[in-house]
């Protein structure tokens, strides 16, 4: 599977949007292509959560990450305005294979390497915060 992401940065606040989103999967034999979209398309929208909001974050004594405020997510006003699934449905013979988890992997590095094409910054840990970007931008 590969993914590849069209993003645009404000340079004032170094919020990252992610406009579109193209992602081409083998998951061997398609049984439900409907179903293994949707399968896709969310997995693709968990990750992208993950990589740009999503950290616990502690003090010295528990976790102050504790709702949903604390611990930000993805919402609607997010999510791209464009998401392609190539499924790649060329092996007939071959078993049927997850679509979850894979979708999930190359997520963060594809807005990252999006980033790094848009700004010339290249940040190597997630969440890709605005503050993190901002940060990075000014260094």
């Amino acid at each position: 599977m590969a993914t590849a992401m069209e993003v645009a940065v404000e340079p004032e606040t170094g919020k990252v949007t992610v406009r579109r989103v193209t992602c081409a999967h083998d998951c061997g034999f398609v049984v439900n292509p409907l179903n293994l979209q949707g399968t896709i398309e969310a997995n693709l929208i968990q990750a992208m959560s993950r990589a740009k909001h999503e950290a616990v974050r502690f003090d010295a004594t528990r976790v102050l990450s504790v709702d949903w405020i604390t611990y930000p997510i993805v919402d609607m006003t997010e999510v791209p305005d464009e998401i392609r699934i190539v499924m790649l449905n060329n092996r007939p013979d071959a078993p049927s294979r997850g679509a979850g988890e894979p979708g999930t992997r190359p997520v963060a590095a594809a807005i990252a390497n999006a980033l790094f094409d848009a700004t010339g910054v290249r940040l190597r840990r997630v969440p890709l915060t605005p503050e993190a970007v901002l940060a990075a931008m000014k260094a």
